[in-house]
C-alpha cells in the first residue's frame, strides 16, 4: 500500500530584486526536490513585493501573493509619512493571505515587503526561518531575526549584528541551473564569438546595471582593448545610451579592436557560460554576485556599490576580499588609469589568478541551497 503523502506548507517572502529572488528559487529548488525524495507533499507560496520577477517566480511551480511595500528608515524622510499607512496596509494583507494558507513555516530573504509576513507569522505563531545574505544585516532582517526561530547567514561577520540567536552559516545560495553543465573556457568563449586564445574581462552590474561601472568601462574602453576582450552587461535601462557611448569611444580604432568589445543587456539564461568564458569578472559587491563568482572560480575586481544601505556591499567584498579571491577598489578611489593598470597587472600574472581562483572555490558553499531547504523542511 502507498504511504499516504504529508502536506507540507511553506511561505516564501522577499523583496523585488533579484539578489532577493533568485537565492529563494535556489532554496525553492532543493526544497522541492527533498520534499519528493521524502514522500511530502509539498505546496510553495510567495507573499511579498516581486517587482519584474512574478513570472520568474510562478515558473518556478510558486504562486505569488502580493504584500505591499514599505521601505523602513532610520532616518528623517517625509516619505516615512506615507510608508507608516503603506506597512500597517501591508500588515493587514498579511494577515488575511497567511490565514487562508497558514504555512508550517516562513522562509524569509528579506528586503522590502518582508518583514510585514514575518510579524503576521510569529502572531499565528508560525516558525520562522530567516537569511541573511550580506554581511552587514539590512534593517528589515534585524527587525525579523528577533522573532525568528533560526537564522541563517552567508557571511560569518553577520552573526555579529545578530548575536544572541539560533545562527548558522550556510553561504549564499546559488541557482543550481548555473552550475548544470561543465563546459570549458574555450566552448564558452567561442559561444559568444570571442577569440579562445585572448584573455575576457566580464563586467556586471545587475539587471539594472551599475553606472558607476558602465561610465568606468566606456571611459577606459580604448585602453582595456589594447590587452583584452571585455563583455559588458549593461543592464536593460542603460542598454541603448551605452551602445551609443560605445561607438564614440571605438570611433577611430580598427574592425579587429572593435570586436574585441559586445555589450548585452542582461544574461537570463547565459550567465552561466559568460562566467565559464571569463578570466577576470568586474562587479558589484552584492551577496549574490559574490557567490556565483565564487561559484565558478572567477578570480575578480570588485567596485562596492556608492550608498548601499550600511555599506554591506563594502563589508561583502572585504569579507571575499580576506579569502584571497578579489580586489577591492573602493569608488571614491576610482582613478581610471588606477583601474586599467590593476586590471593589466592582473591578466598579466598567472600565479596570481590562480591563487584567486583558488580563494574563490574555497569560499563558496557549495551545500548552501540543500542545507537550508533541510532547515525549513526540519518544520514539517
Amino acid at each position: 500500500m502507498k504511504n499516504k503523502q504529508t502536506k507540507f506548507r511553506v511561505l516564501i517572502t522577499g523583496g523585488d530584486s533579484g539578489g532577493h529572488i533568485y537565492p529563494l528559487m535556489a532554496v525553492v529548488a532543493e526544497l522541492q526536490t527533498l520534499a519528493s525524495n521524502q514522500a511530502v507533499d509539498l505546496e510553495v507560496r510567495y507573499a511579498g513585493t516581486y517587482g519584474a520577477f512574478k513570472q520568474y517566480i510562478e515558473e518556478n511551480d510558486v504562486r505569488v501573493q502580493k504584500i505591499a511595500g514599505s521601505k523602513m528608515r532610520r532616518y528623517f524622510s517625509p516619505m516615512n509619512f506615507v510608508n507608516i499607512p503603506k506597512f500597517a496596509w501591508s500588515i493587514m494583507q498579511a494577515l488575511w493571505k497567511i490565514y487562508w494558507f497558514m504555512p508550517n513555516v516562513v522562509f524569509s530573504k528579506g528586503g522590502v515587503g518582508s518583514l510585514p509576513v514575518v510579524l503576521v507569522a510569529r502572531f499565528y505563531r508560525i516558525p520562522v526561518v530567516v537569511h541573511e545574505s550580506d554581511a552587514i544585516p539590512g534593517l528589515n532582517n534585524r527587525i525579523s531575526a528577533k522573532f525568528a526561530d533560526t537564522i541563517a547567514v552567508s557571511f560569518s561577520k553577520a552573526g555579529e549584528y545578530l548575536q544572541g540567536k539560533n545562527i548558522v552559516l550556510t553561504g549564499g545560495p546559488v541557482r543550481k541551473y548555473l552550475l548544470s553543465e561543465d563546459v570549458s573556457k574555450e566552448r564558452a568563449k567561442g559561444f559568444f564569438g570571442f577569440k579562445t586564445d585572448e584573455p575576457l574581462i566580464l563586467v556586471l552590474g545587475g539587471s539594472q546595471g551599475a553606472q558607476q561601472i558602465n561610465d568606468l568601462i566606456l571611459d577606459t574602453l580604448k585602453e582595456l582593448l589594447n590587452f583584452s576582450q571585455v563583455f559588458h552587461q549593461t543592464g536593460k535601462t542603460n542598454y541603448e545610451a551605452v551602445l551609443s557611448e560605445a561607438q564614440v569611444a571605438l570611433k577611430g580604432l580598427s574592425e579587429p579592436i572593435k570586436d574585441r568589445y559586445k555589450a548585452m543587456d542582461y544574461f537570463e539564461k547565459d550567465l552561466r557560460l559568460a562566467l565559464r568564458a571569463a578570466d577576470l569578472v568586474i562587479s558589484r559587491a552584492g551577496a549574490g554576485f559574490i557567490f556565483e563568482i565564487a561559484a565558478f572560480g572567477a578570480p575578480s575586481l570588485l567596485i562596492p556599490l556608492s550608498g548601499s544601505a550600511n555599506n554591506h556591499q563594502e563589508a561583502n567584498a572585504i569579507e571575499y576580499q580576506k579569502a584571497g579571491a578579489t580586489i577591492v577598489m573602493e569608488p571614491n578611489n576610482l582613478l581610471p588609469h588606477l583601474f586599467v593598470e590593476n586590471v593589466k597587472n592582473l591578466l598579466n600574472n598567472p600565479t596570481e589568478l590562480e591563487k584567486m581562483k583558488q580563494g574563490a572555490i574555497s569560499f563558496y558553499k557549495p551545500t548552501a541551497a540543500s542545507n537550508l531547504a533541510e532547515i525549513v523542511l526540519k518544520y514539517k
